[in-house]
């Protein structure tokens, strides 16, 4: 059975990544991180159930994109869930910089994978998108040591905003083409809609 929601988890991973850009600029070295809790746990909510159900249905009509977007979105989530209780203790962030290093990598490695094999619509958008997004992850353990130099936070928030820009693009026009006059007929209905519909 497929069930599209991807829209939803790239819209969630543009509000995340935005998130972080201006968190980087504003709060990063101010030690002001408890107003940020909030915003970083609906993110990080949203993208580990979505993630944590493709990770474990495989509702997707390709294995691969389950394992892509997936696994991508419960590393993200748990990271920004993580962020969250960190930010709303004032607990240092060096430990979550050093699991991101690695979900980071495996981003990288999987936008690689997608121009190379030529999966998704748009292989060179998605696959920038996931290298963008994980060279942010990559980078984010040597940014808590250079947390002080502006260049480097500019840099870094320039960085997420393109990857944000990506995902942003993608999903709205997937939003846009999902609600197209010419698009097919849904086949899926959830339970609740099933018994209004043989009415």
């Amino acid at each position: 059975m497929f069930i599209d929601y991807l829209t939803l988890l790239l819209i969630n991973m543009t509000a995340g990544l935005v998130m972080l850009a201006c968190y980087v600029l504003m709060d990063l070295d101010a030690g002001n991180s408890k107003r940020w809790a909030p915003g970083f746990a609906i993110v990080g909510l949203v993208a580990f159930i979505g993630g944590f159900h493709i990770t474990f249905a495989w509702p997707l009509p390709d294995g691969r994109y389950d394992l892509v977007y997936g696994e991508m979105s419960v590393l993200f989530g748990v990271l920004y869930l993580g962020a969250a209780l960190a930010m709303s203790r004032n607990w240092e962030l060096f430990s979550l910089a050093i699991y991101a290093f690695f979900a980071g990598l495996a981003a990288f490695i999987i936008g690689v994978r997608i121009i190379g094999l030529g999966l998704t619509l748009e292989p060179r958008l998605s696959g920038a998108g996931f290298i963008l997004s994980g060279l942010c992850g990559v980078f984010a353990l040597p940014a808590i040591f250079l947390r002080t130099n502006r260049p480097v936070r500019i840099i870094g928030a320039v960085i997420l905003l393109a990857a944000a820009f990506i995902w942003a693009s993608t999903g709205y026009s997937a939003y846009r083409a999902h609600l197209s006059d010419k698009a097919p007929p849904a086949r899926w209905l959830p339970t609740t809609m099933l018994h209004a519909s043989e009415k």
